[in-house]
């Protein structure tokens, strides 16, 4: 959404008063022009189609690119590229890793917890990624050498961005998740989000890229996602997936499209989406979900947050009972403790209260109410490290 300077300045901070659905429905009630995208093959239901033969074959790389990012900022939001995997065998060699992974899973008694759905509903793979390279590099090697992938994460993270892959099978009769955006401010609560300044919100949705390979083919009756055209423009979308009108409002307007074995969608993170329900009657909905990271999103410095939290923990408490304030203290976890909790791994660490598991910082204010030792917070953050492995 093209905002003024001045009105970049009125809107420092955003909270639920800002989300107005006459605003928004301005914003995605719009047609997606294929003239404007001289590389694409179609427009289907406002989404852009690309034919990835077509996009091999285009020689200018870098005007791909910048069309493909200005589709995902300021255009629908999301593009589908058919024909990602010529080879459909690639994606059946991945695909049968899956299902042992699943398998694997399934015999092992573990449930893997789903964001947006209930548990249990679908097949869940978290960290798909590492288990299918260490299961079989070959079809791992194989599969993640698509050049397409690589256009479409290039076109807009920029070289040196990092992978995940969490594979999700949601079975016949598995219902639809919940419409949200995405990692990561969609991942907080309106609370914390709120908490966030604007021009953060702004920023979140260039940190990551959201993306989906179809290893089956999805007609609509079996659920591939919902999506809402340019609802990734509007600003203050972190604040407004959750409340009923907007929610209503994706009901009725979204966009859904069947996808072939061996197609890629990728789209905007603000992008308000949600898995559909599978309504078929024999189609395990099997997809490769991928999420790709900024190499931008480190800090400068290798630092044992854990060991600081550890060493200071004493000096909160001695100060606290001095006479401290809260504020003085959440200064000085802020400065000492990690304030996220993500990356993690999400079969051992997984949310309980919400949709993130407790941070370093969590822990330690929760020690500080509950007056426990050093050594008991000195377990628990270990066992929380040991929790985030993989």
């Amino acid at each position: 959404m093209q905002m003024s300077f001045t009105s970049v300045h009125r809107r420092a901070w955003l909270s639920e008063r800002d989300c107005d659905l006459a605003e928004f429905r301005e914003l995605v009630e719009r047609t997606t022009d294929l003239a404007d995208y001289p590389y694409a093959s179609a427009v289907e239901r406002d989404v852009l189609v690309y034919d990835s033969d077509r996009l091999r074959g285009a020689g200018d790389d870098r005007a791909v690119r910048a069309e493909l990012a200005r589709a995902l900022s300021d255009g629908p939001g999301i593009v589908v590229l058919k024909g990602a995997f010529p080879d459909r065998g690639v994606v059946d060699r991945l695909s049968a890793v899956f299902d042992a992974l699943i398998a694997e899973q399934r015999a092992s008694g573990a449930t893997a917890g789903d964001h947006f759905a209930k548990p249990g509903a679908n097949d869940r793979v978290w960290n798909a990624l590492e288990k299918a390279a260490l299961h079989d590099p070959e079809a791992f090697a194989d599969y993640y050498a698509n050049d397409i992938l690589a256009l479409v994460s290039t076109a807009w993270l920029g070289p040196g961005y990092q992978v995940t892959s969490q594979v999700n099978v949601v079975n016949p009769g598995g219902a639809a998740q919940s419409v949200h955006r995405d990692y990561h401010l969609g991942f907080l609560s309106d609370e914390v989000a709120a908490a966030y300044p604007a021009h953060v919100h702004r920023l979140s949705p260039v940190l990551t890229l959201q993306g989906a390979v179809a290893h089956c083919d999805m007609p609509v009756e079996s659920g591939p996602t919902m999506y809402l055209p340019h609802s990734q423009t509007y600003e203050p979308g972190y604040l407004a997936w959750r409340l009923p009108e907007f929610q209503e409002y994706f009901e009725t307007r979204h966009a859904q499209l069947p996808l072939a074995k061996g197609d890629a969608a990728f789209f905007n993170p603000a992008l308000f989406h949600a898995a559909g329900t599978n309504r078929s009657a024999d189609i395990r909905r099997m997809a490769n979900l991928l999420q790709v990271s900024s190499a931008f999103g480190r800090a400068m410095e290798t630092v044992d947050r854990e060991a600081i939290a550890n060493g200071v923990y004493p000096v909160l408490v001695k100060r606290l009972g001095e006479g401290a304030d809260d504020a003085w203290a959440a200064r000085v976890i802020a400065a000492s403790a990690e304030g996220y909790p993500f990356p993690t791994n999400l079969d051992s660490d997984p949310p309980v209260d919400g949709l993130a598991p407790p941070s370093q910082a969590d822990v330690v204010r929760r020690a500080l109410r509950e007056a426990w030792t050093p050594e008991a917070l000195r377990d628990e953050l270990r066992a929380g490290a040991e929790r985030r492995q993989s």
